[in-house]
């Protein structure tokens, strides 16, 4: 026998050595991208029916994953447990759009099996739900009042959160909380959620977006010249810090602009309270304001507004209609900052 002759029967009886291996044995992608071999048992197909279950919860086929589930909990009637029980009432509930309901279910089984392998599948089905009610999802209550989801979706994030510690779900939770509130205009707890989330997960990115996310909150917590500035006085703190650890991100977010904006809105609170006390005619005591915007602020829009009060105001013997002219001057140009700023709502209408 010639070696080519011989050396394609060892190739053969290697291939069909394998292949009756192969036949033998199921071979399954887990989790983290390695092969594993199922072996041919009931163990084995329960594996894989698992595994199939996970991956068409992950998926949100929810038809197909409610009825493998079923079949699962039919086929090994033996090896399935209460926990899968537990679990298809909750699935149940959800597929027919009971998500209240769904969801008070999936806490119970959370708490009594957390060890069970659909544990995971759980916590992100009653993250999906968060996500819709933060998305306008109303919760359907006594069968057709539709009201707001935002609060359940807090607390379905708070509680996914704080089950999970540091895992991933955990911080998704976290950001999708915070950018909920930043979404329904809850500056104050919006800022508080993105500082847990600087605590709990400093560094990387997440650590970048939480700083961005306290300045970016702050700053949208400013409620006009009329109100405290220690928000503002905080957002440009953190503006700065971010600014300083990540200067190429800083600049494709513009932090200069909102920097300046920040300078604006301070030198116009003060000049405002400098304002208030020259109608009341306090000049003493709006000079004092006029005199500070001028020094802190002097290439601001409020400080040059500030100068004119200065130079042509009451306390520089304006009288009559050069007074009435500069009145109408800083009332046009008070208005253009207050819509500047987003802030002509908070202007008391004239009567």
């Amino acid at each position: 026998m010639s070696i080519k002759s011989l050396t394609l029967l060892t190739f053969t009886a290697v291939l069909l050595s394998f292949s009756s291996n192969a036949f033998a044995e199921t071979w399954h992608l887990s989790g983290d991208s390695s092969w594993q071999v199922i072996p041919d048992t009931p163990q084995g197909r329960y594996m894989l029916a698992v595994a199939n279950v996970k991956k068409l919860i992950a998926t949100g086929d929810t038809e197909s994953a409610a009825t493998a589930l079923l079949k699962l909990q039919q086929d090994f009637t033996e090896i399935a447990g209460p926990d899968l029980t537990a679990f298809i009432e909750a699935e149940t509930l959800y597929s027919q759009g009971k998500w209240p309901k769904a969801v008070k279910k999936y806490e119970d089984f959370l708490d009594a099996y957390p060890e069970s392998w659909l544990y995971e599948s759980a916590l992100e089905r009653e993250f999906s739900i968060a996500i819709a009610y933060l998305s306008g999802e109303k919760r359907i209550v006594l069968k057709f009042l539709r009201l707001s989801g935002f609060d359940d979706a807090s607390n379905i994030l708070r509680r996914i959160a704080d089950r999970t510690g540091d895992a991933p779900i955990a911080r998704r939770a976290m950001v999708a909380l915070a950018s909920g509130q930043e979404k329904n205009s809850l500056f104050l707890d919006a800022y508080e959620t993105w500082a847990e989330i600087s605590i709990r997960w400093p560094t990387g990115d997440t650590g970048r977006d939480a700083l961005w996310g306290m300045a970016r909150s702050l700053h949208s917590a400013y409620n006009g010249p009329r109100y405290d500035s220690a928000s503002l006085v905080s957002a440009k703190s953190y503006y700065e810090k971010f600014k300083m650890l990540y200067p190429d991100h800083a600049a494709e977010l513009n932090i200069d602009d909102k920097l300046a904006m920040i300078e604006e809105q301070l030198a116009y609170k003060q000049f405002v309270t400098g304002d208030y006390y020259s109608k009341a005619e306090r000049l003493q005591a709006a000079n004092l304001y006029f005199d500070s915007v001028l020094v802190r602020w002097p290439e601001t829009t409020a400080g040059k507004m500030a100068k004119t009060e200065i130079d042509f105001g009451p306390a520089a013997g304006a009288e009559g209609e050069k007074r009435t002219r500069r009145r109408r001057a800083f009332d046009a140009v008070s208005g253009f900052l207050d819509s500047w700023f987003g802030l002509a709502k908070l202007k008391p209408k004239e009567k």
